[in-house]
């Protein structure tokens, strides 16, 4: 869902960067041959997590969900000449597709990719982070914060992406709503952590930004 009035969007997005050749082809196949094609991040978002990965300049960056890559692609941009972007994704059914399209990045040496579960794979990865980003499963939004900040370097940054969840999370949460009720406890629990600084943008589905104090 998007929360910018559809011409004023449209507008925007016609006044930004053209979408890399690689991957226009990337979402032109995500929306061919996958399913649920509206999870891919998309342009105008891919040029957001481009411009803070270059403004950040990481030497390593995880992504929690990588999809078929859109996201990975864009991150890798700003990362240094021998940075890393370690990606993880629990769906084996598209992991031969992203990896096809990650193969034509010009940065395919600096991305790593994993297929499995998020909550067993990210203690293994023996580094921290400048920067995280998280666009995974829903219930678990509140369990990868704090095992990711807990591996984020001091001012290193996390986004979270899908924090307004098409606008249920200003409305009465139903019982049954699991993922509604977690994300708004996510936000509420960001809100209330000392340890960060962050700003909650109405970008496409809600994107949360937090920087880790030094």
């Amino acid at each position: 869902m998007n929360f910018v009035e559809p011409l004023i969007e449209k507008y925007c997005i016609e006044l930004s960067s053209n979408e890399d050749p690689l991957l226009k082809d990337l979402h032109r196949e995500t929306n061919h041959k996958i399913m649920m094609p509206r999870m891919i991040t998309g342009h105008y978002m891919g040029i957001l997590l481009k411009m803070i990965s270059s403004l950040k300049k990481p030497d390593k960056i995880l992504e929690i969900g990588t999809y078929t890559g859109y996201s990975t692609i864009c991150l890798s941009e700003g990362l240094i000449n021998d940075g890393q972007i370690h990606s993880i994704d629990i769906n084996e059914e598209i992991s031969n597709f992203t990896r096809k399209f990650i193969s034509k990045s010009k940065n395919k040496q600096k991305i790593h990719l994993y297929t499995g579960d998020a909550k067993k794979i990210i203690p293994e990865i023996k580094h921290n982070f400048d920067l995280i980003f998280i666009d995974a499963d829903k219930k678990n939004y509140c369990l990868y914060y704090d095992m990711c900040i807990s591996k984020l370097n001091p001012n290193g940054f996390i986004l979270i992406d899908n924090v307004l969840w098409s606008g249920k999370v200003i409305n009465k949460v139903k019982d049954n709503d699991i993922e509604t009720k977690e994300i708004k406890k996510l936000n509420e629990k960001i809100k209330n952590d000392p340890r960060v600084e962050n700003i909650l943008l109405p970008i496409r589905d809600g994107l949360m930004i937090c920087k880790l104090k030094s």
